[in-house]
């Protein structure tokens, strides 16, 4: 063997991804072969779950399975699975928790996570051209609010009953993508608990004019948001400005929202700022 090279395997072998975003991913940076283990909630990619065994849910694991697997890295997001790494570290397992709430922190736990198998410069590269196409979507909306259109007022809603407004990454987004998030000031809560909107007046008296909603893997429905006792004077609601964007999509701290998901937004917002300006231009 080369003196240049270790001799003994560079990073983990044996993967087991808590949630979503680390299957995702490995899957992109051509390392899915260290997964051994995967969430049951993982849909991103759809091989995954036909390849990979289900070993645990969000807030609760198959320990006994875990272990079963000989995994050398449990990869898991957030104090909310703290239990779970706690149970792992006590059998002797290496676990590393992630709790990346913004974008920036997203980007971050990417870039550990390709550093760990060993591709840190083809991380880099997918964080760039990610980055990369972030800046364009700020340019094509700064293009067009100096062409006089408005920037939307966005409610996006996490959970329906009771409303639980967006997290910090999907806010950031929203604003990366071109409109302004309605409760911008509840998104730095990382629970859903504390970003809960009690008196629904309190959404309609900030009319927003797009309703993204992402009820956390249940359908979401338009036609419930606008039967809602005082909605139908929101602006959304008039326009029939309610559109779906599904979790896996946004709600997942990885890949997915920083490319499908921002995208769906963005999409969106750009089509309501044309026809905003229009509407505004016409004599």
């Amino acid at each position: 063997m080369s003196p240049n090279l270790p001799d003994f395997a560079v990073g983990p072998q044996r993967v087991v991804c808590l949630t979503e975003e680390t299957t995702e991913w490995l899957y992109l940076l051509g390392q899915e072969h260290r997964i051994v283990g995967i969430s049951g909630y993982t849909v991103r990619p759809r091989r995954a779950r036909e390849e990979k065994p289900k070993v645990s849910a969000f807030l609760s694991a198959k320990i006994d399975k875990i272990l079963a697997l000989q995994p050398d890295c449990v990869l898991g997001f957030s104090d909310l699975q703290a239990d779970i790494a706690a149970a792992l570290i006590r059998q002797g397992v290496q676990v590393t928790i992630f709790n990346q709430r913004s974008v920036a922190e997203i980007f971050s736990m990417l870039y550990q996570v390709a550093a760990m198998v060993g591709q840190a410069e083809q991380g880099l590269q997918r964080i760039a051209a990610m980055q990369a196409e972030l800046h364009a979507m700020q340019v094509a909306v700064a293009t067009r609010v100096a062409a006089g259109a408005r920037r939307p007022a966005v409610f996006f809603e996490e959970w329906d009953v009771p409303h639980i407004s967006a997290i910090r990454w999907v806010s950031e987004l929203i604003g990366i993508a071109g409109g302004d998030d309605c409760f911008v000031e509840l998104s730095k809560e990382s629970l859903g608990k504390n970003r809960i909107i009690a008196d629904g007046a309190e959404i309609v008296s900030r009319n927003p004019d797009i309703i993204f909603g992402s009820w956390c893997g249940k359908k979401f429905r338009p036609e419930n948001v606008a039967a809602r006792a005082g909605w139908d004077q929101v602006a959304a609601v008039k326009n029939q400005q309610l559109f779906e964007i599904k979790s896996p999509d946004i709600l997942q701290p990885g890949p997915a929202a920083l490319t499908d998901g921002v995208r769906k937004l963005h999409g969106h917002i750009l089509k309501w700022m044309d026809n905003d300006m229009r509407e505004h231009s016409t004599p």
